[in-house]
């Protein structure tokens, strides 16, 4: 589990542009993971040890100068409830506007740390422009360019030590999140699966202040379920707005092993589900789609369940070795099914694979299909294994491991996903020098 930094404030000023700034320090370090680009505004950053993750309010705002004043409301309201610290970020450019004053409004009557920070200031002159920010009523403030970096370190080393400690997980049962967004049958289906169970153990809050867990004993399974729909309402905040669903899912996600993805069978895998999507397969969860209020569908034919099938793995690809299930809650219909798979999902992201059985498995592929040759270089797979995490890596141990493409991790990621049974669970192939 990691704290949520939100970043907030009116358009242009800067926020995306400081946003990969921090986003890219990460990426850097780790290696770059397929579907990266499609998720603009959520991402993982550290600073000085400390994990966490990053909203950028940013490129959610549509429309005209009124839906902006709205949009932009409604944003910083949801990022003041959900974030740990906030970024409230100025342009030293444009002094302070009608909208900054708004923000900064909406800022000082919280009990939350907000760190003002005046964008686009690279030379003295602009330094001292800047003391106009004082008259937002938020106190000292930082100086930073978010096209250069400078700057960006102070303010950082400033927001990880307000940052909470990282809590110890209380409990080593798995841990099932519902998530998807506002509407899709979330609260219903929980109440479907512990409806009329006599051996629910009572409700305990969850070790993040926002998601309730319940204890869940049933047909000899035993998980805590993280709740994402009983999470407090706020009326202002639209019921279909992106970056509800996105905010909502952050830290439901973080908080698990598996998510169960639900999704109206009548609206489809639309773009907010597939944010929620690769928010998960980013956060190396397993994930179960479960299709909802299929009963809903009308003209169903032989074909329908295999062609809406096909759609959402177009939408998930590469990654499409993930199971669906179509269900309806009102009816109860598949519901039990749903945590059956989520149970098989856990264990395939806690496989093992000795490593002699893996080498075993995957050097005599390697040897019929080895990586194409590349500038006239030859790469030399030797050996393979498992990594030690959490979640499934693996490591492939040659002589000139900068010289394998994309691709070709991509088939040894297939070759592997024929060979062990990773259904529903990200993997990530890295390449080692031997």
């Amino acid at each position: 589990m990691s704290a949520i930094v939100a970043i907030v404030g009116r358009p242009n000023v800067g926020k995306s542009t400081f946003f990969n700034r921090l986003i890219q320090r990460r990426e850097a370090i780790v290696d770059a993971v397929s579907g990266v680009t499609r998720d603009r505004h959520y991402g993982k950053s550290d600073w000085n040890g400390k994990e966490f993750s990053l909203i950028d309010t940013g490129g959610y705002v549509v429309g005209s100068d009124d839906v902006f004043e709205q949009e932009i409301d409604k944003q910083v309201e949801l990022a003041i409830e959900e974030a740990d610290a906030i970024i409230f970020m100025v342009d030293v450019e444009s002094g302070i506007t009608g909208m900054d004053e708004d923000v900064s409004k909406l800022l000082r009557r919280v009990n939350k740390p907000v760190f003002l920070a005046v964008n686009k200031v690279d030379n003295a002159m602009r330094a001292e422009d800047a003391v106009e920010f004082y008259n937002l009523g938020l106190g000292d403030f930082f100086t930073l360019s978010s096209i250069n970096g400078s700057g960006t370190g102070e303010l950082l080393d400033a927001v990880v030590k307000v940052l909470p400690e990282v809590e110890e997980e209380e409990s080593n049962l798995p841990r099932f999140a519902v998530v998807g967004r506002p509407n899709a049958g979330k609260s219903s289906f929980i109440n479907a699966l512990i409806g009329e169970d006599r051996y629910i153990v009572t409700d305990i809050a969850g070790t993040t202040r926002d998601s309730i867990d319940t204890k869940y004993n049933r047909f000899g399974f035993e998980f805590n379920l993280v709740d994402t729909a009983g999470i407090r309402r706020k009326a202002k905040v639209k019921e279909d707005l992106e970056f509800y669903s996105v905010m909502r899912s952050v830290r439901a996600i973080e908080h698990s092993d598996v998510c169960l993805l639900l999704l109206d069978a009548t609206r489809g895998f639309d773009g907010q589900v597939e944010n929620i999507f690769w928010l998960a397969q980013r956060n190396n969860k397993g994930i179960v789609i479960l299709v909802n209020k299929w009963d809903l569908v009308e003209d169903k034919e032989t074909n329908t369940i295999k062609h809406y099938t096909d759609k959402i793995k177009k939408a998930i690809e590469p990654f499409t070795d993930v199971p669906i299930l179509f269900i309806s809650v009102l009816t109860k219909q598949r519901i039990f099914k749903a945590i059956e798979t989520a149970v098989e999902v856990y264990n395939n992201r806690n496989t093992k694979i000795p490593t002699r059985k893996f080498n075993d498995t995957m050097l005599p592929i390697i040897e019929n299909y080895p990586p194409p040759a590349y500038k006239g270089k030859f790469v030399k797979i030797k050996f393979c294994m498992q990594l030690p995490t959490p979640y499934p890596q693996f490591a492939f141990f040659c002589n000139l491991p900068q010289y394998v493409r994309e691709p070709y991790k991509r088939y040894l990621e297939n070759k592997l996903r024929e060979n062990f049974d990773f259904s529903g669970v990200p993997i990530s192939v890295f390449m080692r020098k031997k």
